[in-house]
């Protein structure tokens, strides 16, 4: 039996589990105040190269992007994303109510935005202000929604156009691991070298337990962040619990690692998929998400067998997606092939 419906579904990683053991030990500062989580900070600005960056460890990741675009925006600007991001489908209106700006969605293939479609909104915007938001920020996911991943020079690209009119760039990087691991790339050259102002890191999807954390790279959105963190009661008193987290997955790169394997389970659950007579493939599989149509007859049969994965409707009729994690086996996959070969009857 395989789980494909989501890495929310796998189990926190030993190394994890090691660090919130090994921290456990008598009384530290709190309200991130603590010798762990200054570790990580000086991590971060290691692992990313940016000795001015700082961070504000979270619990979970619908936060860290809603405090993110709170501390871009005021409540008559708006932040420009895909349509099909996931702070625009699937954060029940957090951004907005911690922002109180507005969402505006932006269609582009493969579920990633492009300059040309991003400069063309904003002009169109601006011709009619002050009747619209005024676009402040642009939010791009990565890897995206549709596993796909913008590599170095795309994010520049994007960025290049939101500096031209005075926006920040927030990214989503809730499998911020999957994107540097496809792309085999410093973690900087997609981010804060490519123009990214706050990094929502991704943990919980990569082995980590209630841990993401809010990267600042631009030192102008460093003050007052403490504010916005504590009003949107996501400032942990025992910090140490969720910074050991994050910092047990920088470690010898273990996130990329763990990116990397969840990469690889899926490109092989690709390779078994595509084959298949009746089987197709919506989208490019770069990160760790398939997206896939299956003939109602093979579905209905793997979940009879107990394999779980998702219905995806707005991708079409028949279509699913099946997303791998850091757990996820060869021989999990070679057993939901295998069930999908198996002759009707």
């Amino acid at each position: 039996m395989a789980h494909f419906a989501s890495d929310n579904t796998a189990p926190v990683h030993p190394a994890v589990l090691r660090a919130l053991t090994e921290v456990n030990d008598g009384a530290m500062p709190a309200y991130g105040n603590d010798p762990v989580t200054a570790t990580l900070r000086e991590t971060f600005r290691s692992v990313f190269r940016c000795p001015d960056l700082t961070v504000f460890p979270v619990f979970n990741g619908s936060a860290c992007n809603g405090l993110a675009l709170a501390r871009m925006i005021r409540p008559y600007e708006s932040v420009l994303c895909h349509r099909q991001a996931h702070i625009n489908n699937d954060e029940c209106g957090l951004p907005e109510f911690f922002t109180g700006g507005k969402l505006v969605g932006l269609d582009g293939e493969n579920g990633k935005l492009t300059p040309d479609g991003v400069a063309e909104l904003i002009e169109k915007t601006l011709d009619h202000a002050p009747h619209t938001s005024k676009p402040r920020a642009l939010s791009l996911t990565n890897s995206t929604e549709l596993g796909t991943v913008y590599s170095p020079a795309e994010v520049r690209a994007l960025s290049d156009i939101a500096r031209r009119y005075g926006m920040f760039v927030h990214m989503d990087g809730a499998r911020i691991a999957n994107a540097v691991a496809h792309l085999g790339c410093h973690p900087a050259e997609v981010t804060a070298e490519a123009g990214v102002d706050i990094l929502s890191f991704g943990g919980t999807k990569n082995g980590a337990m209630l841990a993401e954390v809010a990267v600042i790279f631009n030192p102008a959105l460093i003050d007052d962040f403490a504010y916005v963190h504590k009003r949107g009661g996501q400032l942990p008193s025992k910090a140490r619990y969720v910074s050991a987290q994050l910092q047990a997955l920088l470690d010898n790169d273990l996130w990329i690692a763990l990116g990397g394997h969840s990469n690889a389970m899926a490109q092989r659950l690709r390779d078994g998929l595509i084959s298949l007579p009746g089987t197709g493939l919506l989208y490019p599989v770069e990160a760790n998400e398939l997206f896939v149509t299956l003939p109602k007859a093979v579905a209905d049969r793997l979940f009879a067998r107990g394999h779980r994965f998702y219905p995806w409707p707005n991708s079409g009729p028949d279509a699913y997606r099946l997303v791998t994690s850091f757990s996820t086996t060869a021989a999990e996959v070679d057993a939901f092939i295998a069930d999908c070969s198996e002759p009707a009857g």
